[in-house]
């Protein structure tokens, strides 16, 4: 059978689901808090509200839902059948993402840490604090650097604490009134940019040749100056190509006295085949919960491990985990440190995940995903580049690593389908996570898929059937892409509202005054 044959049917359920806090009933409880009508547990603790300053004392009880069980199960079961997860559906789309699969049973470990309080005394953390030191000498190892934090919550976090670093440093060195610019390309991460620029800097962006997709060495040469602070880059770049003069870019913005930062996020497609210290960083950050298979984004939630070599590893968030006197610890006495950048230890569970995923895979098994990862990139290439309207950009660029970004500029002149139209379609297919790109478009009606290494021959071959059908309707019948979805439960969204801070409703309470007290569920 042909993968066109087998394109599945695909329908959303749909539900009227109202709010939870419209269900709400005065009085229906899904547990009883032990002790709540425990005379001898009342008796021993006393009142609860004796312990709490008056003046932090709620005058009122939270307006919080008042359910039961079993209504709180059907409650969220429905919403999450009317979306449609990565689980049960093929994500290669959400390029940039690596959205791969992440075994289920490190959900189970990532539990065993769940009851874990923070401020708990070490002596009786020591499992978890083992976990964290050991899996930072494995990132030392795959990234060359010599020491790590956990602390950022995701990879931009990640890179502004890599920015604060950079700025600390030159700050010590009294030089930082004189380098006070970072360099960037503008097919690196946004967040390279967005994040010096928060952190005070002026962003000087690089573009690619027209030809190669990536900049020039002379282009780097004459934005460099006594100015430069340091470059923070992605590499491979957003359109999967691999800069092979990186470690010339590094030595030039060394020269000029500036601190090199390398955004790992597009990391899949390097395990075990190249380092950042062996191209000259200084400075790196992997996202954690992406290249090391655990949950992504809101999923997550996320983590961004920030890297150092020796130089700088006295700058790194405070604490660090430190093996001594035969024990972990967190070394808080870290002068140089620019500080806290997250509550606590960041998000250690995804530290358990990440710890058990890579000592599953082994140094073995990680290049195998590394190497996985390029060639189904390139198979994905080589068979969608036969769908009538899709072109690759910097098409010269042959081999790319990890995701690949293609134009659907020829679709898009020929029968007035775009990008976001395709986007919108594909859910018919039982297909979600599809990325554009990020902007500018520079590459015009991008679209970016990533297999990585979790998606098979079979499901790559799915998904470009699935784009070859969406080309033959626009060809066709251009109207019906543009009208679709047609089986989500919700067929378009009103996207003007989402620009609109009027109409944003973050709380129960926001949603009833800005609706007009409508206790009626509603539907956009």
């Amino acid at each position: 059978m042909s993968a066109s044959q087998r394109l599945r049917r695909y329908h959303a359920h749909v539900w009227a689901e109202p709010v939870i806090n419209q269900l709400s009933n005065p009085g229906e409880r899904g547990i009883i808090i032990p002790g709540e009508h425990d005379s001898k547990i009342r008796k021993l603790v006393g009142d609860p509200q004796h312990y709490i300053p008056g003046k932090m004392r709620r005058k009122n009880p939270p307006n919080l839902p008042e359910v039961s069980q079993p209504q709180a199960l059907r409650h969220y079961l429905r919403l999450s059948e009317e979306n449609m997860g990565i689980a049960s559906c093929i994500g290669l789309g959400g390029g940039t993402d690596t959205v791969k699969y992440n075994p289920l049973i490190n959900e189970e470990l990532a539990r065993l840490v769940a009851d874990m309080h923070p401020l708990q005394p070490e002596e009786t953390a020591q499992g978890i604090l083992e976990i964290l030191y050991k899996f930072r000498t494995f990132l030392c190892e795959i990234s060359g650097l010599d020491e790590f934090s956990f602390q950022p919550g995701g990879g931009g976090h990640a890179i502004f604490t890599n920015a604060c670093i950079i700025r600390k440093y030159h700050e010590d060195r009294k030089q930082l009134a004189e380098k006070n610019e970072i360099v960037t390309t503008v097919f690196s991460h946004p967040a390279d940019a967005a994040c010096p620029a928060t952190a005070g800097f002026k962003v000087v962006t690089l573009y690619p040749d027209p030809v190669t997709g990536i900049p020039e060495v002379e282009a780097l040469k004459a934005a460099v100056s006594k100015h430069t602070a340091g470059m923070m880059i992605t590499n491979p770049e957003d359109t999967g190509i691999f800069n092979p003069q990186i470690d010339e870019f590094v030595k030039i913005v060394h020269e000029a006295g500036g601190v090199c930062s390398y955004d790992q996020a597009n990391a899949n497609c390097l395990l075990g085949i190249t380092r950042a210290k062996e191209a000259g960083f200084d400075l790196c950050h992997f996202n954690i919960h992406k290249t090391f298979s655990s949950p992504h984004g809101s999923f997550g939630p996320a983590l961004g491990a920030v890297g150092a070599n020796r130089n700088l590893a006295k700058h790194l968030p405070v604490p660090v985990v430190a093996f001594q006197n035969g024990r972990y610890t967190l070394e808080y006495d870290r002068p140089k440190s620019i500080g806290k950048v997250k509550p606590f230890l960041g998000s250690a569970q995804i530290i358990v995940r990440a710890y058990a995923w890579t000592m599953a895979m082994g140094a073995e098994g990680l290049r195998q995903a590394a190497e996985t990862s390029i060639v189904n990139a390139n198979y994905l290439k080589k068979k969608i580049l036969t769908v009538p309207g899709i072109t690759v950009g910097y098409e010269k660029s042959d081999i790319r690593l990890d995701n690949i970004r293609f134009s659907l500029e020829k679709m898009n002149s020929d029968t007035g389908v775009g990008t976001a139209d395709v986007m919108r379609r594909m859910v018919d297919y039982g297909l979600q996570d599809y990325h554009t790109s990020h902007h500018p478009w520079i590459i015009p009606e991008p679209f970016t898929p990533e297999p990585c290494e979790s998606y098979s021959r079979s499901d790559i071959d799915y998904w470009v059937e699935v784009m070859r059908q969406i080309s033959k309707e626009a060809y066709t019948d251009p109207e019906l892409v543009k009208k679709a979805p047609h089986s989500q439960s919700i067929g378009r969204i009103n996207e003007a509202s989402l620009n609109s801070p009027e109409k944003w409703a973050m709380t129960w309470r926001a949603y009833l005054t800005k609706s007009g007290n409508n206790m009626q569920p509603t539907k956009t």
